[in-house]
């Protein structure tokens, strides 16, 4: 089941969940409109090691846009904070978006109950495309959860992504013991 604007709307009031900033126009009748933040971010090296810390390079998008290149990947992030206290929040990619060849998540299009910050965006096109800050680039929808959370996200000791802001952050898979 997702939840519907009006319940969004209910649980924004109650505090669960919080979204800044926060824009009616992009209330959609059971999702969130997201946009654009206005920084990018590449990895510093072309080749990555999951066991090291791969840096990233942030740079922000001129008021022109910047063209996104395929075969190139980039990290972006949302313009919205958000916080999700009692549901599971899941960002998908706008048709609009799809329909001009943008990915905006990878695989990590779900967050969890207690996820604080803006959401790292995993970049890729099909064929060259300007991108500007500010432009919806996905839609949030949020799920209701069926049982009691023992630990949120949020008050987890390894959260490698908790309370992250307007910067896209890069993979913390070296944190991992394997």
């Amino acid at each position: 089941m997702i939840l519907s604007d009006k319940r969004i709307l209910e649980e924004m009031g109650t505090g669960t969940i919080k979204i800044e900033p926060y824009d009616r126009e992009s209330l959609g009748s059971n999702s969130y409109d997201v946009h654009l933040g206005k920084y990018l971010a590449k990895y510093a090296d072309k080749e990555l090691d999951a066991k090291k810390h791969n840096t990233i390079v942030h740079f922000e998008i001129p008021a022109e846009g910047y063209v996104l290149m395929p075969h190139e990947f980039y990290l972006g992030v949302t313009e919205e904070y958000t916080e999700t206290h009692a549901h599971v929040p899941f960002l998908e990619g706008k048709s609009s978006t799809g329909r001009l060849g943008i990915d905006i998540h990878a695989t990590a299009g779900k967050g969890d109950v207690g996820f604080c910050g803006n959401w790292t965006l995993e970049i890729s096109v099909k064929q060259p495309v300007r991108v500007y800050s500010g432009m919806p680039i996905g839609q949030l929808i949020y799920f209701p959860v069926d049982g009691e959370i023992e630990i949120k996200y949020n008050e987890k000791k390894n959260a490698k992504y908790s309370g992250q802001h307007n910067r896209p952050v890069e993979s913390m898979m070296w944190k991992n013991q394997f």
